[in-house]
Formats: structure tokens, C-alpha cells, sequence
């Protein structure tokens, strides 16, 4: 995965450039120099850092960054004070960045390494340490500029380098969104509304183009995959998984093949995430079956989210693309209050390749007993690994959209339900009854995206970004 790219300005002043020339410690700009490699050699652990290389003092530094910033299109930019200094560069920054997430930063020494300002090497010293009077002067015009986009960090260099990991990471996935494309097929699930989004406002406030795609052109799709695609695919899945004796061979390479079909179907209009209809009773017909077993193991680029919810697949996409790992979807069934637990997974294509997770081909039971050409194709029956996950919600919310996300242990356990990819999971830190009351009030649906892992502040960052309300759960 490409690293984020972030842009760097450091300011400093020109008036105290000569200070400290002829000390030991050496002048205020060697001092403020060294400080700014620091910066970047610690940023390159978790981005690409963009900038100067050099304290910015001039106007002609200023437009320098601001051109380098526009050139590398980054992500989202740095920026502190490293002592008192001028804010002529900062106000002319604020009105000429345009809309890039800026993290406004102030450092905080360990230690202040001088007893007095008698000599000259203490006074630069006392004065490359006053990083506190800058940004407190910044912080004016940050209140009345007011952008959209600025968050702000106190704390010690490794401090707000972790602020500025999570930052820059939310920061990142924000530009991908704008360049996305999710494809749509065919339609929104009629029978769950609240499920719905507006494509309009999907594209102008959450960044991803829809397209809107026919079963048609998946029929047609299936036709063209070559036999030996299908029979290599098929050969890789019976190596890495058992198969349950009752599944049918031809029905099988129907799954498989259809599955194929819908990947190359969303790569070849764009799609960095599919949405399919999986009930939709023109798929059931046309196809016989809905796919099982996306990603398939000769493709996997195209990632797929079941029952048209395109909030679910932008929550999916989100986490795949802040972690790249495996994205499970979920809707909580039901809790379990003697174990402490509620039962969640969901029906449909779903990532089954966490190598953590349990496997198993198996027939499709609640399609199995319908008049459907390819009634009970097999698909990946998934059992969640246990762990640590951030469970993550989306859905629109008067004309923006709303973010919910929380933690969750996933559970050691067996496969127990059928046809359901699924897991035992249990809120951390809070009841059951308490968890879901939360989500209840703030008004949701029944779709989540799970991912191993904690990434609540990277979403919380990139909810204030974009917009998003955001419920902490």
C-alpha cells in the first residue's frame, strides 16, 4: 500500500537566524535545521514527508511549500511553530492551502536546557524553545480563519507523532475516497430503506463516483470467463479449504465462475468496491445463485459487500484501505446475556481470507430448497477468528452521513450457523445492553464492518474531516 504523503512546514524567523554563531550548540537556524530533520525522520516511519528540508523564514519559502504541497498532491500538511516568530507566513498559509486537512502542532520540550540567559548559547536556547508563544500567536488567526479541516496537537515530539500517524492516515483515505468508484448492481435492497443513500451526496461530500451496473452485464460477464480460469480457481479453493460431502460439483464451478465474473465486472467499469444486490430476485434467476467466493483466489482486487447497502460497502472500504487487511460484514443477530456475547455475520459474499479464520465450502441451505437453476451453490463459509476489532456503521444522515464505531472481542467458537458467514463477539468495556442502546438512539442500520484491530482514532479523525457525524461507542 502507498504511504500517505504529508507536507511539512516549520516556521521560523529570519530575525534570529545569527544568534548562537559562534557558540558550541551553534546558531538559531543550525538548531532550528536539526530540529526540522528530526521532524522528518520521524515522520517517515508512518508517511512520506514533503516539505522544505529547512526552517521556512520568507515569503519565497512559503510559496515554495505551498507549490511543492500542490505538486505532490499530499494528503494533508504539518505544521508548527518551532519558536516565536513572525505570522505573516501563517496567515498568508491559512488563506492559501485551500481545503487540505492541516494538523496545527505544538512541541513540547522534555527538558529546557538552560539555567539563565546570561550567555548567548542560553539565550538562543530560550529562544528556540519558545515554540508555546508562536502557536498561542497562530492560534488567532486559526479562530478567525476558521478552517474546515484543522486539527490541533499538544504534547512531545513522539506524542504528536502519533497524533500525526493517525492524522495523516485519516487524511489519506479521505483523498482515496475522492477518487473512487463504487459500482452498484443492480439496485438498493427494497425491503430496507433506511439502507439507502443518496448518490448525489455520496459524491459530493464522501468523494466515491456510483455506477450503476446490470445484471445483465454480469450474465454476460459469466459467459465470457475461460474454462481453465474456473477449474484453476477451483483447484486452489479445495486445497486451502474442506469441503462438506453434500456440496455439488457443478453447482460449485457455477459459484466460482459467477464470482470471477462479478470481480471483472466492477474492474472493468473502475470499481474500487462493488455493492451487490445479492436478494435481488433478477440475480437469483438470471444466475441461478448469488457468488461465494469473493475475493477469488485468482483475482481479489475488487472487494464486494452484499444487499445494496452502499454505507456498509464505504465502511468495508474504509477499513480494508486503512489496514489492508480482510473486512468482515456483519449484522448483529441476537445477545447471548448467560455468555456474555452476541452472535453477528451475514448471509452473501463476505472476505473469507483472514488466514486466522476458519473455512469451509459449503451449500448455500437458505437458497437450497427454491426453484433456482443453481439452488444451494456452495459458497465460503466463514467463521470470524477471535481477537480484538474495531466495528465500524455508516449511513446517511440528513443530507451527510453518520459514523458509528466501537471495539469488539471476537470469540473463540465453532461454526454454528448456517449459511452465514459469522463470529461471537463481545463490547468492549461496556454491557450489551448498553452498547446496542447507543446505537439504537443514534438511529443506524443493521450493517457494520469488522476489521482486526484498533482504528477508533484514525475514524474519529476522519469523520471531523469529512464532515461525519461521530458516535463513539
Amino acid at each position: 500500500m502507498q504511504k500517505a504523503k504529508m507536507g511539512v512546514l516549520l516556521i521560523a524567523t529570519g530575525r534570529f537566524y545569527h544568534l548562537g554563531e559562534e557558540t558550541p550548540q551553534g546558531s538559531y537556524h543550525q538548531r532550528k535545521t536539526q530540529e526540522v530533520q528530526e521532524y522528518v525522520e520521524a515522520m517517515r516511519d508512518f508517511c512520506t514527508p514533503v516539505g522544505l528540508g529547512r526552517p521556512a523564514y520568507t515569503r519565497e519559502d512559503l510559496a515554495e511549500a505551498l507549490s511543492l504541497f500542490q505538486r505532490e498532491q499530499v494528503d494533508c500538511v504539518f505544521a508548527a511553530f518551532l519558536s516565536w516568530t513572525e505570522d505573516f507566513l501563517w496567515v498568508r498559509f491559512l488563506r492559501d492551502i485551500g481545503p487540505v486537512p492541516v494538523l496545527y502542532a505544538l512541541r513540547v520540550r522534555k527538558s529546557i536546557d538552560f539555567r539563565d540567559t546570561v550567555e548567548e548559547t542560553d539565550f538562543t536556547e530560550f529562544l528556540s524553545a519558545g515554540g508555546l508563544v508562536g502557536t498561542l500567536e497562530g492560534s488567532g488567526s486559526v479562530g478567525r480563519f476558521q478552517p474546515e479541516m484543522l486539527e490541533t496537537a499538544v504534547g512531545t515530539l513522539p506524542q504528536l507523532m502519533e497524533k500525526a500517524k493517525a492524522f495523516c492516515a485519516a487524511a489519506a483515505i479521505r483523498s482515496r475516497l475522492r477518487q473512487s468508484v463504487f459500482g452498484l448492481l443492480a439496485s438498493y435492497n427494497e425491503v430496507m430503506w433506511s439502507t439507502y443513500v443518496d448518490p448525489y451526496a455520496l459524491f459530493q461530500k464522501v468523494g466515491p463516483e456510483l455506477r450503476f451496473l446490470s445484471v445483465a452485464t454480469l450474465a454476460q460477464e459469466v459467459e465470457r470467463v475461460p474454462e481453465d480460469q474456473v477449474k484453476r480457481a477451483c483447484g486452489i479453493l479445495r486445497e486451502r479449504y474442506p469441503m462438506l460431502p453434500d456440496v455439488d460439483e457443478a453447482k460449485f464451478e457455477a459459484s466460482v465462475r459467477a464470482s470471477i465474473a462479478l470481480e471483472n465486472t466492477g474492474r472493468n467499469v473502475g470499481a474500487d468496491m462493488l455493492v451487490l444486490n445479492d436478494v435481488d430476485p433478477v440475480l437469483l434467476t438470471e444466475l441461478g445463485l448469488r457468488p461465494g467466493f469473493i475475493p477469488t483466489p485468482v483475482g481479489g482486487d475488487v472487494p464486494v459487500v452484499p444487499e445494496g447497502d452502499i454505507g456498509g460497502g464505504l465502511a468495508v472500504y474504509i477499513l480494508r484501505e486503512l489496514t489492508g487487511k480482510p473486512v468482515s460484514f456483519i449484522e448483529p443477530f441476537h445477545m447471548d446475556l448467560p455468555n456474555n456475547c452476541f452472535a453477528g455475520g451475514h448471509a452473501g459474499p463476505n472476505d473469507y481470507t483472514d488466514p486466522a479464520g476458519s473455512v469451509m465450502i459449503a451449500r448455500d441451505v437458505r437458497f437450497a430448497k427454491t426453484a433456482y437453476k443453481n439452488a444451494g451453490a456452495p459458497f465460503a463459509w466463514y467463521l470470524i477468528p477471535p481477537g480484538r476489532k474495531t466495528m465500524l456503521h455508516i449511513s446517511q444522515k440528513d443530507g451527510s452521513f453518520k459514523m458509528a464505531c466501537g471495539l469488539v472481542d471476537a470469540l473463540p467458537a465453532k461454526h454454528f450457523i448456517t449459511s452465514y458467514s459469522h463470529g461471537l463477539f463481545r463490547p468492549v468495556g461496556q454491557d450489551m445492553p448498553t452498547f446496542f442502546h447507543k446505537l439504537i438512539q443514534e438511529g443506524v442500520t443493521q450493517h457494520y464492518a469488522v476489521v482486526e484491530g484498533d482504528c477508533t482514532a484514525e475514524l474519529e479523525v476522519l469523520a471531523k474531516l469529512m464532515s461525519f457525524s461521530f458516535l463513539r461507542l
